[in-house]
């Protein structure tokens, strides 16, 4: 009988680690999705540390990364990376997720700075709501690519590699289509848009 051998447990073959992922994918599989959380959490949270993380956030990013793992899973194409490769991806985008919500700073609705200097006169009422259905017609007559891509990036508030890959286009089409439903729109809005 035949020992295991930590070495090789330590670093699973590319395949293997395909195979994994495949598993998690299909069938949501725990323990194959356990393995590669043994195998890539701290090769992540190394990796985050090597390009600028704290250890505390990088741990904590390693975790998200690796849930992401876990949702987005049926997402992966060995046709177009390794498994590792896809892996550090999230990771990547999880690092540059988390360093664009600390760059933008959090507002406070009570700041009196925020305050409206008066009430709006009726008749402004009157323009603010014609204006918001004019633009709710326009996005309603994109086409239904350019909507899509829209509502994604403004109503779930997702960024362009993110769209990019949950869409599975390339990151060059997602931005064309927003800007070809920006100018449908300006051109649909014409003086209402500033």
């Amino acid at each position: 009988m035949a020992a295991s051998n930590p070495a090789n447990e330590a670093a699973p073959t590319a395949e293997r680690l395909t195979g994994l992922l495949l598993r998690v994918a299909s069938d949501g599989d725990r323990d194959a999705f356990n393995a590669l959380f043994l195998v890539f959490a701290p090769r992540i949270k190394s990796y985050l540390m090597k390009i600028g993380a704290a250890a505390d956030l990088a741990d904590d990013l390693s975790q998200e990364a690796m849930l992401r793992v876990w949702r987005k899973a049926k997402l992966f194409d060995p046709g177009k990376a390794s498994a590792s490769t896809w892996i550090f991806t999230i990771a990547r985008n999880v690092r540059i997720d988390a360093a664009r919500r600390a760059a933008k700073p959090e507002l406070d609705p009570h700041e009196p700075a925020f305050a409206p200097e008066h009430d709006p006169h009726p008749d402004q009422i009157i323009d603010i709501g014609a204006r918001d259905e004019r633009i709710r017609m326009a996005f309603s007559a994109l086409p239904p690519a350019q909507h899509e891509v829209v509502k994604l990036h403004f109503i779930e508030d997702l960024a362009h590699a993110e769209i990019a890959e949950r869409l599975r286009l390339p990151l060059g089409t997602v931005k064309s289509r927003l800007r070809l439903a920006f100018e449908k729109i300006r051109k649909e809005l014409g003086d209402c848009v500033a």
